[in-house]
């Protein structure tokens, strides 16, 4: 019976403490509340006011526009951050492999994850539109930069946050099929965007019966 060299099991063990540790660093910078603490110093209680939602589209009806793009710029951040994290921890694990990507997808799911469901405020977590669009700036920048634009013009044109949104749920993930990029990539673009069209799911009912709240 062939047996595992004890360098192999090592080498194993490291890899798998590596990536499990990337992707717990890049849920915890997901939970990062910034939207609470932007509004926080206005005295304002983004859970409580406008829609509920600490994101950047709240943020921007509550406190202002000024808020609105802080909270806008942390959120990206979040997703980026976490992103570059992944690529550098997977490109020692994978050097000029596929892995580094997958790892950076990866780290950013795990963001996204945090950002809408964090553990310490169960229940009070975003929607993971701008800490996936982070994510996407690292990973397509192109096709992010096209897509945000496309964001701005249907968010001017309908002032729903949300039906913009949405739209970036559709656009982002066939685009990256469109340029044949690999499988595993297709599949964290199209998981990160189900999230993003799952935790709408109150936004599309309220689009559906004409109730959305609309930015100023």
């Amino acid at each position: 019976m062939p047996t595992v060299a004890p360098r192999t099991i090592a080498r194993v063990v490291a890899v798998v403490a590596a990536v499990g540790g990337a992707l717990l660093v890049a849920y915890l910078l997901g939970t990062f509340p910034t939207a609470e603490l932007v509004t926080a110093t206005s005295g304002r209680d983004l859970t409580n006011e406008g829609s509920g939602n600490p994101g950047a589209s709240n943020a921007y009806r509550v406190a202002g526009r000024k808020a609105g793009a802080i909270v806008l710029v942390g959120d990206l951040l979040k997703g980026a951050l976490a992103s570059v994290f992944g690529l550098a921890v997977g490109g020692l694990i994978d050097p000029g492999g596929p892995g580094y990507r997958i790892l950076g997808y990866a780290c950013g799911l795990a963001a996204v994850v945090g950002h809408c469901w964090p553990l310490l405020r169960l229940g009070k977590g975003g929607r993971g539109v701008a800490s996936g669009g982070g994510t996407m700036l690292i990973l397509e920048p192109v096709v992010t930069v096209i897509a945000f634009l496309s964001w701005l013009a249907v968010a001017k044109l309908s002032r729903a946050a949300s039906l913009a949104s949405l739209g970036l749920c559709i656009g982002i993930p066939l685009a990256i099929w469109f340029l044949g990029r690999p499988l595993a990539e297709l599949g964290f673009a199209v998981a990160i965007a189900a999230i993003i069209v799952l935790r709408h799911l109150p936004n599309i009912g309220r689009l559906r019966r004409g109730e959305e709240r609309t930015l100023p």
